[in-house]
């Protein structure tokens, strides 16, 4: 009797593992998977170049002679303008040369001025005369010398900008070529970034010779630059290690907000027209290379490689691997295999882009 219990146990547990099996696979198959297909739309693209920002004057000034630091007339930091006294160096030796070479040509001169008196009245031969104005001249050159060394004691501004730090103190002893400070001129800034060789051939083939490439500067906290830019010029050589060459853009900086030597990206709008769109979630990725899956006629799926032509938040615009009318899985990719027939809800490509986490236009 009690086997026959047992028997009778078993058999009731074995009907309902059956049941339950059954009723999950019904369940697996009512599953349906959403699709949905790329949608074809004008967009702008905007496309970010890391960059670096110049002063269009950035120079060290230099000691151009030797001597002690006598007055700073300057802070670090200050505006400055143009022909502006910065510093001096002790002028007492460069003075005193400067009074010799002038008592040396007021002597010359009066021994000119007697010796043309004597070669008018025919006492003294012309080359006395000339010997006389040889000696006048030369006494003249070093006059002009030594004021020329003298005027080199006081360091003045070549340019108006703004002035960096000290690299001698009040008191140093300065020797000749001894750096002093650096000097910028922001009123314009230059700003550099690199461009691969495919994106150059793609600018140079659609520029208007009659107008300069606009740009915008994405500074480093991220926020974007009021005053916008211009491409102006392109280096000769490509660099042979990134296989990039540098542009410069040249921007406005009229409130003094740019100092050389930051950093930010570039940023470049560029409008595609009737752009192949797809979500970003629809795509897999196999050895850096981009897959979706597309159904086939017969509800099967089948991997397929795209390439990207361009990225936005939570979008990609499509290069090639897929057209129009193609069905793509849009959610369960890691549920599904290659040749997998599957069920599927179709989604309308218009309502899934506009439900993303942030708008394409």
């Amino acid at each position: 009797m009690k086997k026959i219990l047992i028997l009778m146990s078993i058999g009731a547990l074995v009907y309902l593992t059956s049941c339950e099996s059954k009723k999950g696979e019904e369940k697996k198959e009512e599953v349906r998977l959403l699709v949905t297909s790329p949608i074809e739309k004008d967009t702008i693209i905007d496309k970010d170049y890391v960059c670096q920002i110049r002063a269009i004057s950035h120079i060290e000034l230099r000691a151009l002679e030797k001597g002690y630091l006598q007055k700073i007339y300057v802070d670090e930091g200050q505006h400055i303008k143009q022909g502006q006294l910065m510093f001096q160096i002790m002028p007492m030796l460069y003075q005193a040369e400067q009074q010799k070479a002038q008592a040396e040509a007021n002597f010359a001169e009066v021994e000119f001025r007697n010796t043309k008196a004597l070669a008018d009245s025919n006492i003294v031969s012309k080359n006395e005369l000339a010997l006389a104005k040889a000696k006048l001249d030369k006494a003249k050159a070093e006059l002009s010398l030594a004021s020329v060394h003298l005027g080199f004691t006081e360091v003045r501004a070549p340019f108006s900008g703004i002035m960096d730090h000290f690299q001698v103190r009040l008191g140093s002893l300065v020797n000749e070529g001894d750096l002093m400070t650096t000097l910028s001129d922001n009123s314009k800034m230059w700003v550099y970034f690199n461009v691969p060789e495919a994106e150059y051939l793609n600018y140079q083939n659609g520029l208007n010779s009659n107008k300069k490439e606009a740009v915008k500067l994405r500074m480093a906290n991220n926020q974007i630059f009021d005053h916008i830019g211009t491409v102006e010029t392109i280096e000769a050589d490509f660099n042979n290690e990134t296989g990039n060459i540098a542009f410069r853009a040249t921007f406005p900086n009229p409130k003094g907000l740019l100092r050389h030597g930051e950093t930010g990206s570039i940023v470049i709008t560029s409008p595609f027209k009737s752009a192949l769109m797809i979500p970003q979630k629809a795509t897999f990725e196999v050895l850096e290379k981009k897959y979706v899956y597309v159904v086939d006629k017969d509800n099967v799926i089948r991997s397929r490689e795209i390439s990207i032509a361009a990225e936005l938040p939570h979008i990609f615009v499509v290069k090639s691997g897929l057209k129009k009318d193609d069905k793509i899985l849009l959610e369960g990719l890691r549920q599904v295999h290659e040749n997998e027939k599957i069920q599927y809800k179709f989604m309308d490509p218009g309502y899934v882009i506009s439900h993303l986490s942030l708008y394409a236009e």
